[in-house]
């Protein structure tokens, strides 16, 4: 199947708005869990400043910017954007119920542009591997910093090697013939997760962007991919590369749903602990700062 080329972010916007919400909120407690770890090495190595105007991309449940949003202090302030408007009201309605009074949620593809700079520092947890055209939406980020003004992106490395979602999807591709995405009217999720995975692509499309002193650290780490055999095989074919080709194989993979269940299962008990079933997991830790004008 040749790559699907996306011209704008609508599809993508359909998709995190819809389905994919959905299982995000279902899967919720493995997905934060796994990511946070990462999201707080980040943070921690990276922080922003006491006072800082911080914008967090694609901010999602938008646990990240309330983080933020303590870390500079009463006299900063954060502002979350996502482009789905299911994950921003539930952003929302989470801070008010925490009561953090300087951070902020917004709608916003950030590809056609970003509300509200200039900041002084921008973060993402995965939040910017699903543009149509990152080097467009790179670009808005840039140039809604002060020059000088820091990011912070945590991006997946190369599928291979994050185990659970490499050895998932060859079980699925044992069974299931990956669909062309053109010939679906099941919306998709943009380019996909691993589409920030070279690091000469990366670092291509920031200096391209207009940013400087760009570095990329290598973090692995082990995550909890379910508490349970049966809650780590619902979550392969829930969110991932996996979950994708089944859910745009549709009726097509129904039929060997059954045989993909037993080998994930097996993947699992494999990877099983008394904690859960842990795997290892690499992303690049991306940093830049925005170049003069």
């Amino acid at each position: 199947m040749a790559d699907k080329v996306y011209v704008d972010n609508a599809e993508a916007t359909e998709a995190w708005n819809g389905v994919l919400f959905d299982r995000f909120v279902e899967y919720r407690d493995v997905l934060v869990t796994a990511l946070t770890s990462f999201g707080d090495d980040a943070i921690r190595n990276d922080p922003p400043e006491t006072g800082d105007r911080v914008l967090d991309l694609g901010c999602g449940f938008g646990d990240t910017t309330r983080q933020l949003a303590q870390l500079i202090g009463p006299e900063g302030s954060a502002l979350g954007v996502d482009v789905a408007e299911r994950f921003i009201e539930t952003a929302r309605a989470e801070a008010a119920a925490e009561g953090v009074a300087n951070v902020e949620y917004e709608v916003a593809d950030v590809q056609e542009g970003v509300p509200e700079g200039p900041f002084d520092y921008a973060f993402a947890r995965m939040g910017t591997m699903f543009f149509a055209n990152p080097g467009a939406a790179m670009r808005k980020v840039r140039g809604a910093l002060r020059t000088g003004g820091k990011l912070c992106n945590v991006v997946w490395r190369q599928k291979a090697e994050n185990e659970w979602f490499y050895r998932s999807e060859l079980i699925v591709d044992r069974y299931v013939e990956r669909p062309d995405a053109d010939d679906t009217d099941e919306p998709t999720c943009g380019p996909g997760p691993f589409s920030m995975a070279n690091a000469d692509t990366t670092s291509g499309i920031l200096h391209g962007a207009g940013f400087e002193q760009i570095t990329l650290r290598r973090l692995d780490l082990d995550v909890n991919m379910g508490s349970t055999v049966d809650r780590a095989v619902g979550m392969a074919l829930a969110i991932g590369p996996a979950a994708e080709t089944v859910r745009l194989a549709g009726d097509g993979a129904e039929h060997v749903r059954g045989e993909i269940e037993r080998d994930l299962k097996a993947l699992a008990e494999e990877l099983l602990t008394p904690d859960g079933v842990i795997v290892p997991a690499s992303v690049w830790v991306v940093t830049a700062r925005a170049g003069a004008d």
